[in-house]
């Protein structure tokens, strides 16, 4: 038996035209591109609009429904320098610099949290070292007899030097950690 060359049976046609159909559907995007002649009079493809130094006449192509924003020339150094501060920055028309000063509030906002957050985990910490300091301290002025486990987990006694040293580092804790206005460290 010998198969034909060249001929397809039907239930191949279909596949052949289900993928042709699948491969112009998927191009459609590309349609939805920017395409103009840079300074060199190469072409450039992109989604986004040509920088604003690109001429009308360059533009060769754009997406259906768009037109181009027109960005404000660069002023030169010297013009911006003397301008007043309330016209240095122009505010662009449309929604955009609406939605950019709403993010920049939520990011604002959400740095602000995060701030907050920070500092009520430093104040807890804090006011746990002062808990033990102060915990510490009502076991050193008591006078019972404190151990501390040495390198080979042995238990060791403390005598009156470390004892007086254990207070004043302690003491220094508790006037850093439990003064009312304490800064974290």
């Amino acid at each position: 038996m010998r198969a034909e060359v060249g001929r397809y049976t039907a239930p191949m046609r279909t596949v052949v035209a289900l993928l042709f159909m699948l491969g112009t559907a998927l191009s459609m995007p590309v349609a939805a591109q920017w395409m103009w002649r840079d300074a060199a009079g190469k072409p450039v493809f992109s989604d986004r609009p040509p920088p604003a130094d690109i001429p009308d006449k360059n533009v060769l192509q754009r997406p259906s429904g768009a037109a181009r924003a027109v960005a404000p020339a660069p002023a030169p150094a010297a013009a911006t320098a003397s301008a007043p501060a309330a016209t240095a920055t122009p505010t662009p028309a449309g929604g955009q610099d609406k939605e950019l000063e709403q993010r920049r509030q939520q990011a604002e906002a959400a740095e602000a949290a995060r701030q907050k957050a920070a500092q009520e985990v430093q104040a807890r910490a804090r006011a746990d070292n002062c808990a033990r300091a102060r915990q510490n301290k009502a076991s050193l002025d008591s006078g019972i007899r404190i151990t501390r486990t040495n390198a080979q987990g042995e238990r060791e006694f403390l005598d009156d030097a470390q004892r007086a040293a254990e207070a004043s580092r302690t003491q220094e804790i508790i006037a850093r950690d439990c003064a009312p206005g304490a800064q974290p460290r």
